[in-house]
């Protein structure tokens, strides 16, 4: 097992033996049940799928509360579906927590980024603004957005709109500590998403590859 969903709940530190800081984020991870297992000769693959979060049945959609009932499970708020590599050795009921990952451990954290609203091209894409002076009117404005060549807008043109809200994913994060006993894992560094927002601590998928030193020509 390499991936358990939980809730970001915030940012600290941690300080070691020898007095360096790491900045740290806090996940309560889990406990997530297994929903279903798929198997190669039924599904075509192997993959588990995760519950995580109780929920009345009212909240639950029919067709899933039903897959809920043949399983023996409560319903749940969210299901995630991982694929394995072999044939799953865990069985539908048993619950998943943190304790699968270890500190040392590399993982990908996805999670859903904040909100921000309506937002213009210099908070939604970087750009530079305008001069100030010699009475310049074009300060925070996008500036040329098409020619008369064209006649219409490009597609992909970068422009104002709806910021944030998408799915992102931080890449080689590392375990700094695990509490198995209150479900948390201490993620070094920042996370996706606003305190109390959904987030799924996986295995990474590309981990980073140590520096590889190139000798001084001449030198062995």
């Amino acid at each position: 097992m390499t991936l358990i969903l939980g809730r970001k709940l915030g940012m600290t530190q941690i300080f070691a033996d020898d007095g360096t800081v790491t900045g740290v984020t806090v996940v309560a991870a889990g406990p997530c049940t297994v929903c279903q297992v798929r198997t190669l000769e039924a599904d075509g693959y192997d993959a588990i799928q995760l519950g995580f979060e109780d929920i009345p049945d009212s909240r639950s959609r029919k067709p899933q509360l039903g897959q809920f009932k043949k399983a023996g499970v409560a319903p749940k708020r969210v299901l995630r579906e991982e694929r394995l590599s072999a044939p799953a050795t865990q069985k539908v009921g048993e619950t998943i927590t943190a304790s699968i990952f270890k500190v040392g451990d590399i993982v990908d954290v996805v999670g859903t980024t904040k909100g921000r609203g309506f937002a213009g091209t210099i908070k939604r894409h970087g750009f530079h603004r305008g001069p100030e002076t010699h009475g310049c009117m074009n300060v925070r404005q996008p500036g040329s957005i098409a020619s008369r060549r064209i006649g219409k807008i490009p597609k992909g043109k970068r422009m104002g709109g709806h910021y944030g809200v998408e799915r992102c994913t931080t890449k080689n994060l590392k375990v700094v500590r695990v509490d198995e006993a209150r479900g948390l894992i201490f993620v070094g560094g920042p996370v996706p998403g606003p305190n109390q927002g959904l987030v799924q601590v996986q295995a990474a998928r590309t981990p980073r590859r140590p520096a590889q030193v190139t000798p001084a020509p001449g030198k062995a």
